[in-house]
């Protein structure tokens, strides 16, 4: 009989394991919720100015609303998928130990910058507080939309930390916490 092998788990990843499915819980809902009312928003508008000859005032805002969340909701959502935009020529054609190396040092970078840019946009939101700006049709301050700035931010910087750590754990080269490198050898590997 064959003995299964089982991995001894830290107990501080399997808290980072589990933090990350709920941020991945947060962030699938957000960017659901963003996508369908910006949908419904828009249809309604459409429906209004052509069919009863009216426009709803405050479509745009809620829009740009909705815009703001989707955007940072889903920086987070790229990083933990390894969709971001790669321009990987060079680094496909250096061998596995390098790659690793590179991929370890860029996310610990683009992490840092992405924490660097969440402190940014806090001060900057507590500028737009400060200021008291109102949006016109709404009547909400403006600081509420850019809150989620630093939110999505922060936790894109989450993102490539947890990768830093997947990479310096794990032997393979991973993207994303849990998307390994490489590219699938057949069409029929990336059809759902």
């Amino acid at each position: 009989m064959d003995k299964v092998k089982r991995k001894k788990i830290n107990p501080i990843l399997q808290v980072l394991d589990f933090a990350d499915v709920l941020i991945s819980k947060f962030e699938g809902v957000m960017l659901a919720l963003g996508v369908i009312a910006m949908t419904t928003n828009t249809i309604a508008a459409v429906i209004s100015r052509y069919v009863f000859n009216s426009a709803i005032t405050f479509t745009d805002e809620l829009n740009m609303i909705f815009i703001v969340v989707v955007t940072y909701a889903g920086l987070s959502y790229a990083a933990r998928n390894g969709r971001h935009i790669r321009m990987s020529a060079i680094y496909d054609s250096m061998p596995a130990k390098t790659r690793k190396l590179l991929m370890i040092m860029m996310a610990s970078v683009t992490s840092a910058f992405m924490f660097f840019l969440s402190f940014y946009s806090y001060c900057y939101i507590v500028e737009v507080y400060e200021s008291g700006r109102i949006l016109p049709a709404l009547g909400l301050p403006v600081f509420y939309i850019y809150l989620w700035a630093p939110i999505g931010f922060f936790l894109t910087g989450l993102q490539y930390a947890f990768t830093v750590v997947k990479n310096l754990r794990e032997r393979e080269v991973y993207l994303s916490t849990h998307i390994k490198d490489g590219y699938s050898e057949t069409a029929s590997d990336t059809e759902i």
